[in-house]
């Protein structure tokens, strides 16, 4: 006899009935996902109302309406939609048809970027201001803003009974894994790191006052939009807590590409002078690096140097791209440089520390070279070595 399926439960009448995809391999044609990742959706059922907290992307709608009909869903009331990105509501234009009395529960902001992106009709819509809540009989759900991590309309949910509290893309991992709650934190940090890093990391000075708000709020769990639900809370929040800091560590990120093989040595040689120093170097080969990886090396870095050609006397497109992420992405780097060679002519070291406006690390000596290294070159890195080994020094990272 077949045993009809139920959903996994995470506290009494609260269900995970999101979709896992594992083979999906990059988010938003830019991001890497080598785990895959999770479109987190829960069912809250009180004793009068249910609510669905969050949806999932558009090609997996098929996959949550079967998640509902194993979590025996008659009805829905309310479609919580803490985050108006599609891959957490698109699903929401054929919710609102398969649940004609459902009403969309969000902000003024999050109504206006569903009715915009989605069409979304407005008569369909609930709007709760910072704080409010709305009941489902012997539940209580409750609203908290908290904008740009990373949208300007995100906002949290908070199961006040049941001390859950739903945050959206905020503490999530890009990692799909068949148990619903942590069960490897040191995989999961690393997952949430680089979550973090490729998405988060820009809003950081924002996320700390977001941080100070949540800990305000009565909870015991953490469920996130993307990856495991987090039984033990302190744990993600400590992370975050020191990502978010102004701390760096005593190390060197070094995104680089060699055309004819002249960064590259002089990549390697100014590694291991670092490295006989006692820096931590972290060299990316950008014509094989994960982006993603190289996000996550940018969140505690202390210094940043570009390694480039020069192509028709600007920087290699690789270096100008890596250097345009990292000027995205906004790390706490203290420092940065440049290093590299060119033939003829080259503008690559003012056209990369003028992409490095959001940064605005302090700029140390440059070495650039006229074709391929020689005893002046590595005199020059010796001696931006021992810069940066004094600049580390001064900030007591060693």
């Amino acid at each position: 006899m077949v045993k009809t399926m139920t959903m996994p439960k995470i506290k009494p009448n609260i269900y995970y009935v999101g979709v896992k995809h594992y083979d999906r391999r990059m988010f938003d044609d830019l991001i890497p996902l080598p785990d895959g990742t999770t479109y987190n959706a829960y069912l809250v059922v009180g004793s009068e109302k249910t609510a669905l907290i969050d949806a999932v992307d558009g090609a997996k709608l098929y996959a949550l309406i079967e998640n509902l009909a194993k979590a025996k869903v008659k009805t829905i009331d309310y479609l919580v939609s803490n985050h108006t990105e599609q891959d957490h509501s698109e699903a929401l234009v054929q919710l609102i048809d398969i649940y004609p009395k459902a009403m969309i529960v969000t902000n003024a902001k999050g109504k206006e970027n569903l009715m915009v992106h989605l069409h979304l009709p407005e008569d369909r819509f609930i709007v709760k201001d910072d704080g409010e809540t709305l009941s489902l009989g012997d539940k209580t759900l409750q609203f908290f803003n908290i904008p740009w991590v990373h949208w300007p309309e995100t906002m949290m949910t908070l199961a006040q009974e049941d001390k859950i509290i739903f945050t959206c893309d905020l503490f999530g991992t890009h990692l799909a894994q068949s148990e619903t709650f942590v069960v490897d934190e040191a995989k999961t940090f690393s997952s949430a790191k680089r979550y973090y890093a490729e998405i988060m990391m820009p809003f950081r000075k924002l996320i700390v006052k977001h941080i100070k708000k949540i800990e305000e709020i009565d909870f015991d769990m953490i469920a996130p939009s993307h990856g495991p639900v987090h039984q033990n809370p302190d744990f993600i929040i400590n992370a975050y807590k020191d990502w978010i800091s102004d701390d760096v560590k005593n190390e060197v990120v070094i995104p680089y590409v060699s055309m004819h093989h002249s960064v590259k040595e002089m990549v390697e040689y100014l590694t291991e002078a670092l490295i006989e120093r006692g820096i931590v170097v972290k060299p990316f080969n950008l014509t094989v690096t994960d982006i993603g990886e190289l996000a996550m090396a940018l969140v505690d870095t202390a210094t940043i140097i570009i390694g480039t050609p020069a192509v028709l006397t600007a920087a290699h497109p690789s270096a100008v791209y890596a250097t345009y992420l990292a000027n995205a992405l906004r790390p706490k780097a203290k420092f940065a440089t440049v290093i590299g060679s060119f033939g003829w002519k080259s503008q690559m070291v003012e056209q990369i520390v003028g992409m490095l406006t959001r940064i605005k690390p302090e700029v140390l000596e440059p070495v650039v070279v006229k074709g391929k290294m020689r005893d002046e070159g590595r005199k020059a890195l010796d001696k931006l070595a021992d810069t940066i080994l004094a600049k580390h020094r001064e900030l007591k990272l060693l």
